[in-house]
């Protein structure tokens, strides 16, 4: 028996696993937990952003270009934790709505540089109150579990 299994105790069910154990690692599997909020908190933001027929990572990805000098794919893919590939297609739709550009490094013709249009400022800019309202509400929710979150945020940031 595995140590989670014999700490838990209980009975394995059919396939080995007993039904303790499963409850605790429903409990206590910080997977699980990170998804379970990732979701709900992506609804909130979802909801948030359905006037301007914005989702919540195109804001994300909008603020993640919004910068004094235009970033390279690349460097917007690892800030984002996605590859490059995955990144190109949900680009192409802020392309399409003319709130993004993208072209090639004059520095490095292999690489791109992903530039927010004056119609991506002006969307931030009105996204911008919707993510601070959300937010907000939030980490009030987050402050009346008796969570600090300041230290969730630190230690999210850890993991990545």
């Amino acid at each position: 028996m595995s140590k989670v299994g014999s700490r838990t105790g209980g009975k394995a069910a059919a396939g080995g696993v007993s039904h303790a154990t499963t409850l605790h690692v429903r409990d206590y599997c910080l997977c699980l937990a990170t998804r379970q909020a990732a979701r709900a908190i992506s609804r909130r933001f979802e909801e948030a952003f359905r006037p301007l027929d914005l989702t919540s990572g195109q804001f994300s990805l909008l603020m993640s270009l919004n910068r004094p000098e235009p970033p390279t794919l690349g460097s917007v893919a690892n800030l984002l934790a996605m590859d490059r590939t995955t990144l190109t297609a949900n680009l192409k739709p802020l392309e399409r709505r003319g709130l993004v550009t993208s072209q090639a490094d004059p520095d490095d013709r292999r690489s791109r540089r992903l530039t927010l249009t004056d119609a991506g400022r002006r969307m931030l800019q009105a996204a911008l109150p919707l993510w601070e309202r959300t937010q907000a509400e939030l980490n009030r929710r987050l402050a009346e579990a008796g969570a600090d979150p300041a230290a969730l945020y630190k230690g999210l940031r850890a993991m990545t």
